[in-house]
C-alpha cells in the first residue's frame, strides 16, 4: 500500500486539501454502526492541509471520508442481474463480453444513438475527457451528457453569454477576504461548504454580507447583529429582485459610467428592460421591502468606491426555468457596478460539485468538445479531430441535454442501452419516477459504481470502480485551479478505474485513436485537445502540480495562467461584456392561490449530492437520519401537524411522506426538503422537468405541493424500502 499521500476531499469543488495517511486502527471515537453493512475501520487517516480555500480545515464530510473506502457495502466485482432480480458476481471477461455485444446489438437494431452515455461532474479530468472520447468515437454516439446539467447549466450559460466564457469564479477565493460588501444570491456555503465562510468574514464585520433566501439558512443567520442583511423573497421571484436593485443603481446615478462605457455593450436596452422594476413594484412581486432593495444597491455601489464588492449566485436562483435569465440578470448588476475585472471587485459562481467546473470543458456536455469548444463548431472539429488521428466527420454532432435524454430513455427513438459514470439519477433527477419507469424500459443499463446506489440496483450490470483515494489525476476547483489527485491506497481486488474499462471496451468495439488507461497520458492528450481552447490547459503538466504550482486556467504553453480573468477585457471578439436585456416569464413568476405551497429543495451540511456515500458514514448518518419537511408553524397548525409528525407531500408527480419539523427559517407559503434521500422521502419524486429553454436546466426550486399529516404510524411501516433493492415507483398514500 501506498504511504498515504497529499490529496484533496472528494465531495464540494472547495476542494481542500487534506493529508491521507495508513491508520494503525480504527478512527477513535467513531459512532456504533448504523446499518449492517456499515465500514469497519477507516484505512486511512485524514487530517487538514494548508491551502488557500481551506486554510487546514475541513467539514464534517472531508473529516469522514476515509471511513468509506473498505466500507461493507462496497461493490468488489462486477454484478449481473438475474431472471429473480437479484445481482450476482460475474468476472470482467464476462462483464466486457455482455456489454460489446449490448452495445453492438442495440446498435444494429436501432442505430449508433440508441446507446446513450450519462456522466458526473465528480469524475476527475481524465475520465471526464476519456468518457467523452469513448461515448464519440467507440460508442459512436451523440447521446452524452451529464449530471452538471442539474447544478452549473444556467450559470454557464449567462457566463457564456456575457463574458464569452464560464469560469466560476474568475478570482482565486482569497480575493472575498478583503471585500467590504458580498452579495450571496441562492447559496448557502455554511452548510454546503463550511470552510468557504472563512472568506466571508471580512464582509460580515464590515456589516456588507447580504444574502438572498427564502429561508433563514445558516449563511442568512451569519448576516444577524449588523453582519448584513437577509432579503428573503418569495421563492422563484430572484430575478425580479435582482432588476430591482439594478433598478436602484441606474435610477440613483449609482452606475460606474466609465466602466460601462470602456467595456461593455447593451447598456441601453438594459436600462430599458429595467423601467418597470422600481422598488415598490418589487416589493409587492417579491414580498421584499423596498427600503431593503435600495439599501441593498446602495451598499453594493459604496463597496465598489470603497472597499470591493463581489455579487456570487448559487443553485438557489439558478435552478429554475428562468435560471439563465436570472443569473445573467446577477452578471448584469455586476457590470452595471462596475465589478468583473477589477482588481477587488467581482462577479462569481458557486460551482458544487467536486469537478463540476474540470466536468463539463472537455467533453461530457452534449454540445462540447475539450477545451470548451462548441461541438458544431468546424474549426473546434477540425482540431479535436486531429489530435484524435480520426476524420472529422467521425464525430457526432450535439447530442440531448441531460433531462432531454433522460425522457428518451426506451422510447422509439430514445436510448435503449445505457452507461452511467459518477451520477446517481435515481435520486437526483427531476421527475424520479418517470426516470425509473425510464430506466426499466431499457434493453441494457451499465452502471459504474463503487456502491449499490439506487440508480446501480436497477442496473442489469454493476460494474465496481476505484474511489477517490485509489486512483491518479487531477480536478478543477471552483476557482478554475487544476489540482492533483493522488493515489493512497491501493484498491480492492476486483475494482477498476473507468478509464481501464474504456480501454478495454474501446478495443472491443474496435474504435479508432487510442485509448489509454494511465491518467497522466489521458491528461497529456487533453492538454493538446484543449490547447487554444478557451479552457486551455495545454501549459499544465503533472509535474508543476506535484510541485505545488498553482495552475488556474487559461493555461496555454509559455503561460503563467489566469488567476484573475478579465483584467485585459472580456472573451468576446471586441473584448466588450455583453449586457443582455432579460424579464420574468409567467411561467417562473407563480403564485399559488389554493391551499397549495410552494416546495424548495437543498442540502444539508452532513449530505452530500443524492447521499449515496455520506448515507454510507455512521457519524453523518447518526446527525441527519432522514429527510425533514421545514415547515412554517402558522403553516403547519392549519393543517394539524405538529413536530415530529409524519406528513405526506404530493402533487401530480408523486409522493413523499417524511417526518415535519416545525421552523420559523422557512416563509409560511414554503416548505424545505432535502434532496439526498431515496424512496419514499425522495424530493425529487416531486420536481417538475420543465427545463430552462437555453440551459437545460430543470426546475428544482418551486415546485407546487400539498402538504397533509398522515395518519397511522402503524401503516408507515409499509413504506419502508429495504437496502439494496429496487425502488417502488411511487409510495400509496397514508390515510
Amino acid at each position: 500500500m501506498p504511504n498515504g499521500a497529499d490529496t484533496h476531499c472528494p465531495y464540494c469543488a472547495l476542494q481542500c486539501a487534506m493529508t491521507l495517511t495508513p491508520a494503525a486502527s480504527a478512527v477513535p471515537g467513531a459512532a456504533a454502526a448504523a446499518t449492517p453493512e456499515a465500514a469497519p475501520a477507516a484505512p486511512l487517516e485524514v487530517s487538514g492541509r494548508d491551502f488557500p480555500t481551506n486554510r487546514g480545515g475541513l467539514c464534517r464530510k472531508g473529516w469522514t471520508s476515509a471511513s468509506l473506502l473498505r466500507h461493507n457495502g462496497r461493490v468488489t466485482e462486477p454484478m449481473l442481474r438475474g431472471s429473480d432480480g437479484i445481482h450476482q458476481p460475474i468476472s470482467w471477461d464476462q462483464a466486457l463480453m455482455l456489454i460489446t455485444a449490448a452495445v453492438k446489438d442495440t446498435q444494429q437494431q436501432y442505430g449508433n444513438d440508441a446507446v446513450g452515455v450519462f456522466g458526473g461532474g465528480g469524475l476527475t479530468n481524465e475520465k471526464a475527457y476519456l468518457l467523452g472520447k469513448f461515448a464519440r468515437l467507440a460508442l459512436r454516439t451523440s447521446r452524452i451528457d451529464y449530471n452538471g446539467r442539474f447544478c452549473m447549466s444556467s450559470a454557464a450559460a449567462a457566463g457564456n453569454r456575457a463574458f464569452g466564457v464560464d469560469r466560476g469564479l474568475p478570482f482565486p477565493v482569497t480575493d472575498l477576504d478583503t471585500a467590504s460588501v458580498i452579495l450571496m444570491l441562492g447559496s448557502n456555503v455554511a452548510e454546503t461548504m463550511p470552510p468557504f465562510v472563512q472568506h466571508l468574514q471580512g464582509a460580515r464585520h464590515a456589516g456588507g454580507l447580504i444574502v438572498v433566501d427564502p429561508r433563514r439558512s445558516a449563511t442568512a443567520a451569519f448576516t444577524s447583529d449588523g453582519g448584513g442583511l437577509h432579503l428573503q423573497p418569495t421563492p422563484g421571484t430572484d430575478l425580479a429582485l435582482i432588476l430591482g436593485i439594478s433598478h436602484v443603481v441606474v435610477h440613483e446615478g449609482l452606475a460606474d459610467a466609465a466602466y460601462i462605457e470602456a467595456n461593455t455593450s447593451g447598456y441601453a436596452a438594459v436600462v430599458r428592460s429595467l423601467s418597470a422594476f422600481w422598488p415598490e413594484r418589487v416589493q409587492s412581486i417579491t414580498g421584499v421591502p423596498a427600503t431593503l432593495i435600495r439599501e441593498t444597491a446602495r451598499r453594493l455601489a459604496q463597496g465598489a468606491r470603497d472597499g470591493g464588492s463581489y455579487i456570487l449566485s448559487g443553485r438557489g436562483v439558478e435552478q429554475h426555468v428562468d435560471g439563465t435569465d436570472t443569473a445573467t440578470a446577477a452578471i448584469n448588476l455586476s457590470l452595471l457596478l462596475g465589478l468583473p475585472g477589477s482588481a477587488r471587485s467581482g462577479y462569481g459562481t458557486l460551482t458544487g460539485q467536486g469537478n463540476g467546473q474540470g466536468g463539463r470543458e472537455h467533453g461530457q456536455k452534449a454540445d462540447q468538445l475539450p477545451g470548451y469548444r462548441k461541438i458544431t463548431d468546424p474549426a473546434a472539429r477540425a482540431h479535436v479531430a486531429g489530435v484524435w488521428g480520426v476524420d472529422e466527420s467521425l464525430i457526432p454532432g450535439p447530442g440531448l441535454p441531460a433531462v432531454e435524454l433522460l425522457k428518451s430513455l426506451g422510447q422509439p427513438d430514445g436510448v435503449r442501452c445505457l452507461f452511467v459514470h459518477g451520477a446517481n439519477v435515481v435520486v437526483s433527477a427531476p421527475d424520479t419516477n418517470a426516470v425509473i419507469r425510464g430506466l426499466r424500459s431499457l434493453d441494457f443499463l451499465v452502471v459504474c459504481d463503487f456502491f449499490m446506489s439506487e440508480t446501480a440496483a436497477e442496473a442489469d450490470l454493476v460494474l465496481p470502480v476505484t474511489q477517490w483515494a485509489e486512483e491518479e489525476g487531477t480536478l478543477t476547483n471552483l476557482e478554475g485551479r487544476v489540482i492533483r489527485r493522488r493515489r493512497a491506497l491501493t484498491p480492492p481486488p476486483g475494482v477498476r478505474s473507468e478509464l481501464w474499462l474504456m480501454a478495454r471496451l474501446a478495443e472491443l468495439l474496435e474504435a479508432p485513436s487510442t485509448f489509454s488507461d494511465d491518467p497522466e497520458t489521458v491528461f497529456e492528450e487533453l492538454r493538446l485537445a484543449s490547447a487554444g481552447g478557451l479552457a486551455d490547459y495545454s501549459g499544465i503538466d503533472y509535474a508543476m502540480l506535484d510541485r505545488g504550482e498553482a495552475a488556474y486556467w487559461p493555461y496555454p504553453v509559455g503561460s503563467t495562467g489566469t488567476p484573475r480573468l478579465f483584467a485585459d477585457g472580456f472573451a468576446h471578439a471586441d473584448g466588450r461584456a455583453v449586457m443582455v436585456p432579460v424579464t420574468p416569464s409567467k411561467r417562473a413568476v407563480r403564485s399559488f392561490a389554493d391551499d397549495s405551497l410552494a416546495l424548495a429543495t437543498g442540502r444539508l451540511l452532513e449530505h452530500y449530492q443524492s447521499g449515496a456515500q455520506t448515507r454510507r458514514v455512521s457519524e453523518l448518518m447518526a446527525s441527519q437520519p432522514q429527510a425533514r419537511l421545514l415547515i412554517h408553524p402558522g403553516t403547519a397548525a392549519a393543517r394539524g401537524i405538529a413536530d415530529g409528525d409524519y406528513a405526506t407531500v404530493t402533487n401530480e408527480r408523486g409522493e413523499v411522506l417524511c417526518r415535519a419539523e416545525l421552523s420559523t427559517t422557512v416563509r409560511p407559503d414554503t416548505v424545505f426538503l432535502p434532496f439526498h434521500f431515496p424512496g419514499q422521502e425522495n424530493a425529487n419524486r416531486l420536481t417538475e422537468a420543465a427545463t430552462d429553454p437555453i440551459s437545460g436546466m430543470p426546475e428544482f426550486k418551486t415546485s407546487r405541493v400539498w402538504v397533509r399529516r398522515a395518519v397511522s404510524t402503524q401503516e408507515l411501516a409499509s413504506y419502508a424500502v429495504p437496502a439494496g433493492t429496487r425502488l417502488p415507483l411511487d409510495v400509496k398514500e397514508a390515510s
